[in-house]
């Protein structure tokens, strides 16, 4: 396989990509046509991949493969000599979220075997096939529903089915995912555009990724009011049935239990030492004293994939509104993908 034919391929994936979405419909080609007859298929077979937020999947991930982009991240590693073959089995809580485990296998000269989820079957094959395309046939690849036949595995799942899979794959070579989540730190002193951003940050995919924040921490006298005024742009997702759902079963079991919540009738903010929250629910707390924040992310470190907050606060921290825009170099769990595929 030539790699330089590999990036130069990824790279016309961008372009077509971009194209694509910028696009008027009305003048759509045969080849448009068939992407968009994807977007809606996605939709159809996942109601929560609507075509709005898998266009702002495919729009990150076009941003994010220039050819600098891509060479800059491989030279950190040592590219495969001898091809081994990786198992993938991938999530589909998000848009594309196994995307990064199939770049980083073919680009380091190994070949995906790839169990898609579910949930997330039809917009990761046509890509796949579009690459190939542009790649001039260089890239190589194949789709399993059982892993068989592989050298290394890399898995993504909840913490229960990660249980059987580091039991099925014991003898195996293998990355196991569990469950994460993110949260968000607030210094106070958050600006209004600042609290939009942390918006999209909680929102963005109906929060159903493990870098949506799930828990917020805010200052004592920090008052809830400024929170609610900054998701406003997100108050359309009540209007999504599944996500009103949740949040009409979540709200009415509060009621029921006598407990406190904040309601703006599309998110409830609910005061909860919990990492994890339910869907259309924001757990959050107050602190005195940041050190007590410090104390508990050390404490729950390996359940946190992202933390938003301001760098002047001390935390290992992204950017508000980085949350759902990771780099090529940012690693599931913080294991770091490529490494892993040296050495196998």
């Amino acid at each position: 396989m030539n790699i330089e034919k590999q990036i130069s391929g990824l790279c016309k994936l961008s372009t077509y990509i971009k194209e694509f979405i910028e696009k008027n419909p009305a003048n759509f080609t045969e080849d448009d046509e068939r992407f968009s007859s994807i977007l809606r298929k996605s939709e159809n077979e996942n109601s929560w991949f609507t075509i709005e937020n898998q266009k702002i999947s495919l729009n990150q991930w076009a941003d994010l493969l220039t050819e600098k982009n891509i060479k800059n991240w491989l030279a950190e590693y040592q590219i495969a000599t001898a091809p081994k073959k990786v198992g993938l089995i991938l999530a589909g809580n998000i848009p594309l979220v196994g995307f990064h485990d199939v770049i980083s296998v073919i680009l380091s000269q190994h070949i995906p075997i790839i169990k898609l989820s579910s949930k997330d079957k039809t917009m990761l094959p046509f890509l796949l096939s579009k690459w190939n395309e542009f790649s001039e046939g260089n890239i190589q690849y194949e789709f399993a529903e059982r892993l068989k036949d592989f050298d290394a595995v890399i898995a993504t799942g909840s913490n229960n089915t990660a249980r059987y899979l580091e039991y099925y794959f014991k003898d195996s070579l293998s990355i196991i995912r569990k469950n994460r989540t993110s949260v968000a730190v607030l210094k106070g002193d958050e600006t209004v555009e600042e609290l939009q951003l942390l918006a999209e940050d909680i929102f963005r995919y109906f929060g159903l990724g493990c870098r949506n924040v799930t828990r917020l921490f805010i200052p004592n006298d920090f008052l809830i009011d400024k929170i609610f005024e900054s998701f406003l742009n997100f108050k359309d997702a009540i209007n999504h049935h599944k996500y009103a759902n949740n949040y009409e079963y979540n709200r009415a079991i509060y009621l029921l239990n006598a407990e406190k919540f904040w309601d703006n009738n599309f998110v409830m903010l609910k005061e909860d030492e919990a990492l994890f929250s339910p869907l259309s629910v924001l757990n959050f707390s107050r602190y005195e004293n940041i050190e007590e924040v410090h104390t508990f992310i050390n404490e729950n470190e390996k359940e946190i994939q992202a933390i938003v907050a301001k760098p002047e606060l001390g935390f290992d921290s992204i950017g508000f509104g980085e949350a759902q825009n990771p780099g090529l170099d940012t690693y599931a769990d913080k294991v770091d993908t490529m490494k892993f595929l040296e050495v196998i």
